[in-house]
């Protein structure tokens, strides 16, 4: 009898441990610190932002504490989370956490594979571990470069030109670099750091970095069409860059209108036309297409040209051209002003006349006559009206 009792006793254990071990057994498995990538490849100086995970699979609402258990020595890490430091995470039963790990990596860590180890605990006993593998590979020494993101521009004379460059210093130590340009006789060039106005003459690039410079090249007022090449360079003690910068100028463009005389004044009558020749000269070093001849004349007057557009005026060519002025009925005796304009896409000028409006002769003498006539049938009234 006692036999079957101990039987079924040591059966009833065996029943209770096999039911027990699966829920321990998930228990241990409900707690996880993970993250996407747990190895990655890193540089001496890296500040990394590492994205990782507290998931819970415990059956029941659960706070964790976030711990990092092992570091290299110089470096530096914490927990971050909704902006801020944190050391623990609440977790619902079923869901995760997302939480932010920030690593700094001290400046003189040398090349290896480094470890570091976070973990996660929970108030019931919980623990799991994050182990992360990061590589810091061995960095490569050598002649640095400097480079220009669009060294060929193109535009007109009088064109002020910008080329942003980097300067890479691709050495083991830092080094400054004296800056200069071999520019043709009459130009300009000069060096500033990215996003700064202040000129410069060296620049200071640390080891294995590279620095960000503006070339501003100024070309002379008086220069012509054609292809220029600027060699620039960056001189150290142990290494000199350089590379080219072209500007294309495209032309100089210049129109002058004036009178073959020079003189900008005539005299003109109400509602009678007048001619004006004009002179249009082509001071440009390219021949200039569709020019066209405006006016901006005073109410009521008529401006016209008997040519109004030219197809081509070639490079240093003047040509004549008539215009025929109209005052209006009611313009009065004075000085008047009237602006003409030739103009094309890439260059206008304007002259501008000063129009004497005089009173016709004949109505003057109208006039005269008029006030003698009535000079005249007055005193007549008098003479033979006066004595009654």
């Amino acid at each position: 009898m006692r036999k079957r009792v101990y039987s079924l006793l040591a059966a009833l254990a065996l029943l209770v441990t096999a039911a027990a071990a699966p829920m321990t057994a998930q228990a241990a498995g409900g707690l996880e610190l993970y993250t996407t990538y747990p190895g990655a490849s890193v540089k001496a100086g890296d500040s990394r932002s590492i994205s990782m995970y507290v998931a819970n699979d415990t059956g029941a609402n659960l706070d964790a504490d976030l711990t990092v258990t092992s570091m290299p020595e110089g470096w530096d890490g914490y927990f971050s989370g909704d902006g801020g430091q944190i050391s623990r995470v609440h977790v619902q039963n079923g869901e995760e956490a997302a939480v932010t790990f920030y690593l700094q990596i001290p400046e003189d860590a040398e090349a290896g594979t480094y470890g570091v180890q976070l973990q996660a605990s929970s108030d019931t006993g919980l623990t799991d571990v994050l182990d992360l593998s990061l590589t810091i590979g061995e960095q490569e020494y050598g002649q640095g470069s400097l480079e220009a993101e669009y060294p060929e521009q193109e535009g007109a004379s009088g064109t002020s030109f910008s080329f942003s460059a980097t300067l890479i210093n691709n050495g083991a130590a830092d080094q400054s670099y004296s800056l200069s340009a071999q520019a043709p006789d009459g130009w300009q060039v000069s060096f500033s750091p990215s996003s700064e106005s202040t000129r410069v003459a060296s620049m200071e690039v640390e080891a294995g970095s590279s620095a960000g410079l503006t070339v501003s090249v100024t070309p002379p007022e008086n220069v012509e069409a054609g292809e220029y090449t600027i060699p620039i360079s960056a001189a150290s003690a142990s290494d000199t860059l350089s590379t080219e910068l072209k500007v294309t100028i495209t032309g100089t463009y210049e129109l002058s209108l004036s009178t073959p005389s020079g003189l900008l004044s005539f005299d003109a009558q109400a509602n009678k036309e007048s001619d004006v020749t004009l002179s249009l000269t082509n001071n440009s070093n390219v021949d200039l297409q569709n020019i066209n001849l405006t006016s901006s004349a005073p109410s009521d007057w008529t401006v016209t040209f008997d040519t109004s557009s030219i197809d081509v005026l070639e490079a240093g060519a003047t040509q004549e051209i008539t215009a025929h002025v109209t005052p209006g009925d009611s313009a009065m005796t004075g000085d008047y002003v009237t602006t003409i304009t030739a103009s094309c896409s890439e260059v206008s000028d304007s002259a501008e006349f000063r129009v004497s409006v005089k009173t016709s002769t004949i109505w003057g003498i109208v006039a005269i006559l008029i006030i003698l006539g009535l000079i005249g049938g007055v005193g007549y009234v008098f003479r033979k009206y006066g004595r009654r």
